[in-house]
């Protein structure tokens, strides 16, 4: 048996606006809205937010790994377009950093 990886879904109490939040840093459409309750991103591997009516509290177990041309400007404007800081680690062999999005889902990004 081989497993692919078909589509990462992030669960929201307000699937929308974090659909469009996605949607904008990762430069693809939303695809389907579903009646608003499962948005559909266009990215690779393909990302989807639904709605669930009470989300799993505290840190996500699954968070995406994200990479960048600039660390440090990619991280000033994710701050910028509503994200929050978690922390910025490692060292000068290799530094990635936390943040988390509007609805405090965190993620990683880090250099190519």
């Amino acid at each position: 048996m081989t497993l692919n990886i078909a589509m990462i879904t992030i669960d929201s109490s307000d699937p929308r606006p974090l659909a469009t939040w996605w949607a904008e840093r990762l430069g693809a459409p939303i695809q389907a809205e579903n009646d608003g309750w499962f948005f559909v991103i266009g990215s690779t591997p393909t990302l989807a937010i639904q709605h669930v009516g009470d989300p799993t509290p505290g840190k996500n177990r699954i968070h995406l790994d994200l990479t960048v041309e600039d660390l440090d400007g990619a991280r000033d404007e994710l701050l910028a377009a509503g994200a929050s800081l978690v922390e910025e680690r490692g060292d000068e062999s290799f530094r990635w950093i936390t943040l988390a999005d509007p609805q405090g889902n965190q993620f990683c990004i880090a250099s190519h």
